[in-house]
């Protein structure tokens, strides 16, 4: 079904799906389903997708808002969960405003040094783990989209290896830092790294310099926590770069999800964009 469900994992327990943003769960609800696995849903108020909530019988389903983390422990024990995953974005700016913390929550937002995505997903992961529901790898049935190593897509613009690996070693020590997973290059300058306003704002960003050759790399963090925190790449991305006159992308291979990858390929190939996976 998938290399990262863990070797005990029962087929016949619920796996509750707890959806963010985009075609991510989308995605990830649909192979489930096709590998026959009973599924549950929690959405995420303002969050998850229509289209994804009316797939599921409202007897199947259940909602909570950003932050209440309490209610979301008792949903997974009245939907009787064996296994939990998160996937889909949630809005980044959540953290400050339009956050929804309830008790528990507050517990656990008040023993964090450090408030980030990473710190906050990390300790309700934790807690989930701690009713019994095994909390699953967030590439769990997407296996057909990760990044490969190597030339994926052909682009009109060919990459210099000094440029590429300057671009790779500014975006690992980006990375590293815990600031952002993406880097924008030129010829051995760097144009923008991404932080807190997420990849598109910064490609964004990178495209008002008018700057040529220009090479977009994202990669993992060292000990990424990937049952929360996978990163991704998509069409609006593909957008983005084209927007952006970005002509190329470098994704670290078996970590990186192209979501939909069929389709992220042919768009690539129709506006030229060159794709290219790297080893860790």
């Amino acid at each position: 079904m998938s290399r990262f469900l863990p070797e005990s994992f029962d087929a016949s327990r619920p796996l509750v799906l707890i959806a963010g943003q985009g075609t991510y769960p989308i995605l990830l609800a649909e192979r489930a389903r096709k590998s026959g696995i009973p599924l549950r849903l929690i959405e995420l108020g303002g969050e998850t997708a229509s289209e994804l909530v009316s797939s599921f019988p409202v007897t199947e389903r259940s909602a909570v808002k950003v932050g209440q983390v309490g209610k979301l422990l008792k949903e997974l024990k009245k939907m009787k969960a064996g296994y939990a995953v998160m996937a889909g974005q949630v809005t980044p700016g959540k953290l400050f405003k339009g956050l929804h913390p309830d008790f528990k929550a507050i517990r656990i937002l008040a023993g964090l040094e450090r408030k980030n995505a990473e710190t906050i997903f990390g300790a309700i992961g934790e807690e989930i783990q701690k009713t019994g529901v095994h909390l699953l790898d967030a590439r769990t049935f997407m296996d057909e989209d990760l990044a490969e190593e190597g030339l994926m897509v052909k682009g009109k613009e060919k990459i210099e290896l000094k440029h590429l690996n300057h671009g790779i070693e500014i975006a690992r020590e980006n990375a590293r830092l815990d600031v952002g997973q993406g880097v924008v290059v030129s010829r051995g300058t760097v144009l923008a790294v991404e932080a807190f306003e997420g990849t598109n704002a910064m490609l964004d960003r990178a495209g008002n310099f008018g700057a040529k050759n220009c090479l977009f790399i994202k990669l993992s963090k060292p000990n990424q926590d990937t049952r929360f925190d996978v990163p991704v790449f998509g069409l609006q991305t593909l957008e983005a770069m084209k927007n952006a006159g970005i002509g190329n992308a470098v994704l670290e291979s078996d970590a990186l999800l192209l979501l939909n990858k069929k389709s992220v390929l042919k768009k690539s190939q129709n506006l030229g964009i060159g794709l290219q996976g790297t080893a860790d």
